[in-house]
């Protein structure tokens, strides 16, 4: 594989992985309305709760708007959870895990959104990790790449080297 190849094949997982933070937000968001509105509709249409009712409605399979709603939610919210197990993962094993979480978790995770990087840096100050604005970037992408290779496995640049020695063309 050429360099550019492999250039461009690392920038294709860093980007998921960028997008996928910059939207996690708002999809927790969603995945929370979303929960709260048919934990209703199932209360209004069958006066329980959600996971009652869906025992009765998969078996009479009488209403598959709601159980199709319960199947994609439940789906929305194991791969919320795949990437909150890979954050906490890279937090607890990657020798800069900590600091990449932080980065990371004031980016893009925590329910509130900051109006600028400078709010970023002084809650990193806050929190014993102080830095530039420039290393906040630099940090940043390390932890997106970090992130990446814990997401998607051995494709990052990071582990090419490696690979090219185990498997080499």
């Amino acid at each position: 594989m050429s360099a550019h190849n492999q250039k461009s094949a690392f920038s294709s997982y860093y980007h998921d992985t960028w997008t996928l933070l910059k939207n996690y937000r708002s999809v927790s968001w969603s995945i929370e309305v979303s929960d709260y509105n048919l934990q209703a509709e199932f209360r209004t249409e069958y006066g329980c709760a959600s996971e009652a009712a869906l025992d009765g409605l998969e078996a009479s399979n009488s209403n598959t708007h709601l159980e199709s709603y319960v199947h994609s939610l439940e789906r929305s919210k194991r791969m919320l959870q795949l990437i909150n197990s890979a954050i906490d993962l890279m937090r607890k094993k990657h020798e800069k895990g900590e600091l990449y979480y932080w980065i990371l978790y004031y980016t893009y995770l925590a329910p509130h959104h900051y109006a600028n990087n400078y709010e970023i840096l002084h809650f990193l100050e806050l929190k014993g990790m102080p830095m530039s604005m420039r290393n906040y970037y630099l940090r940043r992408e390390e932890a997106i790449n970090v992130l990446s290779s814990v997401l998607w496995g051995y494709t990052s640049t990071d582990c090419e080297e490696l690979i090219n020695r185990l498997l080499p063309e």
